[in-house]
């Protein structure tokens, strides 16, 4: 007979205080443990036994016991602390139940409550607490001992804000990482497998190798970039998912121009794994420490100040003044108090950086009335995706508490597509938030885009204008050219302030570092006109030139690495990562590797207009020029399959379709060339004429 059959697990009500009062109390003697339970010293040995080979409760013997009863410390395993997240929510729709019978015993009416399913009204207003991932101080320090043992996953930076929500309640009511079932749910038709409505997947995404060593049935442990534990993830799904798939039902189209796409293809990994999560810790944050709350913390500062009614307001930019008049307009409507509550994780590359952004939004602060105004940061990860978005920061935002939420013109809209269109029709969000609103429980506040009537002077919304009036506008394309050629911003558009933080950040063009990226086939010519024009940089000084050759590279940052795709992309990235620091400095980096790879190039792009200016160079010399200077005889023993994987020859050069400039050195002389990068280097602004 098997220990499982000899020791039966108590009834679920019974099961759930026995794991609650071990959370609360891991160290309190069994007879204090039967006392808190109302059961017998006998009858909780039994509980005792059944949950341990359960593997819900890991038993540690305590030697320094004057007492046998307090000989055993007991702590919820991983596997035990997703059992209690159930039966918390078993728990209370039992007593919901309870509440609906009585309501109706009394009055003869229904409750007329939500399903718990579909986040009921007594659990998800914005005076009651919302169920946390956390286990309690003990078991999470007994946690972290055990974790030591487990295979350790180092979270990506989207992972960890993914993380944080989760444990936090942000993302209720998932409880972890979505299992496949989930996942399918949600690609599919928006819902997780008990048709709870959530539109985003919540997945955790790992590499082949990683995944080859992991198995339903175990437990990881998660850590950040420090390796510091945060979470377990019990883990009970293993997948290979449809990335094509879920690019175009979660996306609108697997289309690379999308940055979530982008990350989707060319950033996460393979194999996606899913399960409970059990919350150990946090991840620290050393910024803005005083504006970060957990949708408890919000909701427990909102029952303080009496705020019944709460509209929030999801930004990624800085406020300007058609901000500040469309959150106004919303409170008013709403008759609601403000939120102000910007996405601090990650958003669209090329954004303003959060640093920035949050110092404008203090800088702003005392234009909004304090006491009906409340500034706080989400640690979110964005996805972009338009319409499915507004749905998900409509959940995230009734889980922080907020009743109201303000929905604008192609709210989490990417920009263009491939092929040139927008993504997403302007107001498809607004149609898809306001389908579901209902069941999400908070109401949206819709409006158009905002613009400034010159005869009025003031703010309308763009379908409020009068006849006739002169409408002014600047758009984002226009605001960074201002900031990037020192031209003026009206205060019509916004706030001395936060221009002052803008130009902070954002100085002139001529004032800022880049880089320069040459890339082209092997004897294309790239290292010439990267040595010539570094020359003619360093000839008209001002700012610091470092060249970065693809063999010079090779030599002293990548010299362990081989000539695979994997290894030639991170010696790509490499270059990369050193040309932004040189940018964020106010240097001038030139590279000048092959780069074969379309992503690998977006990906370095990326790092570095982060900091400054990225002009992408195509040395666009033909195949056969280059085997006619091959001077080393790499072409010819290419052809022989003596080399293998050469570009151009057996593994592909993946040609810039969007490049800023580019050139082609046959018949031409290297200094005409390097003089037409100067000129385009001018007319952008990065060097004075």
């Amino acid at each position: 007979m098997s220990s499982t059959a000899r020791h039966t697990l108590p009834e679920e009500d019974q099961l759930f205080r026995l794991l609650r009062q071990l959370d609360r109390a891991p160290e309190a003697s069994q007879r204090a443990t039967a006392q808190a339970l109302g059961v017998s010293l006998g009858s909780l040995n039994a509980q005792l036994r059944a949950a341990t080979e359960a593997g819900l409760i890991h038993v540690t013997d305590r030697d320094t016991a004057t007492d046998r009863r307090q000989r055993f410390a007991y702590a919820l395993t991983p596997k035990g602390g997703a059992m209690k997240a159930r039966l918390v929510d078993r728990f209370l729709a039992g007593k919901l139940a309870e509440y609906h019978a009585l309501h109706a015993e009394l009055t003869g009416e229904d409750a007329s409550l939500i399903p718990t399913k579909h986040r009921t009204d007594v659990m998800q207003n914005n005076l009651a607490p919302i169920p946390e991932l956390y286990v309690s101080y003990e078991s999470a320090q007994k946690l972290k001992v055990e974790a030591g043992n487990l295979p350790s996953w180092d979270l990506t930076a989207r992972q960890v804000c993914d993380l944080e929500l989760l444990m936090n309640g942000g993302f209720y009511p998932l409880k972890g990482f979505m299992t496949e079932a989930d996942y399918d749910g949600v690609v599919e038709n928006m819902r997780t497998a008990d048709g709870t409505l959530f539109p985003i997947p919540v997945t955790l995404d790992v590499n082949e190798k990683f995944a080859e060593g992991i198995e339903p049935g175990q437990d990881i442990a998660l850590r950040d970039a420090e390796g510091v534990i945060l979470a377990i993830l019990s883990v009970t799904d293993k997948w290979v998912p449809n990335k094509s798939n879920e690019a175009a039902k979660v996306f609108g189209a697997d289309d690379l121009a999308h940055p979530a796409v982008n990350y989707l293809h060319n950033t996460a990994g393979g194999v996606y794994l899913g399960g409970p999560v059990t919350g150990i810790q946090q991840p620290v944050h050393y910024d803005f420490k005083g504006r970060r709350d957990t949708p408890n913390e919000l909701r427990a500062f909102f029952r303080k100040m009496g705020w019944r009614k709460v509209v929030a307001f999801q930004t990624r930019n800085p406020l300007h003044r058609a901000h500040q008049e469309l959150t106004f307009r919303a409170a008013k409507e709403a008759q609601a108090n403000l939120l102000i509550h910007p996405v601090v994780g990650m958003t669209k590359p090329g954004d303003v950086d959060h640093f920035t952004r949050v110092r404008c939004y203090e800088a702003v602060l005392d234009k909004y009335p304090a006491q009906t105004t409340q500034l706080s940061l989400l640690n979110l990860a964005m996805r972009m995706a338009g319409p499915r978005e507004a749905v998900w920061h409509g959940i995230i935002r009734k889980n922080h508490g907020c009743s109201h939420m303000i929905v604008g013109r192609d709210h989490a809209g990417p920009g263009k597509n491939s092929a040139g269109q927008d993504f997403y029709d302007p107001y498809a969000a607004q149609e898809l938030f306001a389908k579901h609103a209902e069941e999400i429980g908070i109401e949206m506040v819709d409006f158009k885009h905002m613009v400034y009537v010159q005869e009025k002077a003031q703010y309308f919304p763009a379908n409020e204008v009068p006849e006739g009036d002169t409408v002014l506008d600047i758009s984002g394309t226009e605001l960074r050219r201002r900031l990037r050629e020192g031209l003026d911003i009206p205060e019509w558009f916004s706030f001395p302030e936060v221009v002052t933080e803008l130009r902070r950040t954002s100085p002139p063009r001529s004032k800022q570092g880049f880089t320069v990226f040459f890339t082209g086939l092997s004897g294309s010519g790239k290292s010439t006109i990267a040595n010539a024009l570094m020359v003619k940089l360093m000839e008209m000084g001002g700012r610091p030139v470092t060249l970065l050759d693809g063999d010079v590279v090779r030599k002293h940052l990548s010299s362990e690495l081989g000539f695979s795709k994997e290894h030639r992309d991170i010696n790509i990235k490499r270059i990369g990562y050193v040309a932004s620091e040189i940018t964020k400095n106010g240097g001038i980096a030139i590279c000048a590797p092959i780069a074969p790879y379309t992503a690998t190039r977006r990906a370095v792009r990326e790092m570095i207009e982060a900091y400054g200016a990225f002009v992408e160079v195509h040395v666009a010399t033909s195949i056969e020029e280059c085997e006619r200077r091959d001077r080393k005889g790499l072409y010819k023993l290419a052809r022989e399959g003596k080399i293998k994987e050469f570009t151009g020859i057996s593994d592909p050069y993946e040609a810039p379709t969007a490049a800023e400039l580019v050139v082609d050195t046959q018949d031409v002389d290297v200094d005409h060339c390097a003089h037409q990068v100067i000129l385009k280097l001018e007319s952008m602004g990065l060097i004075r004429a």
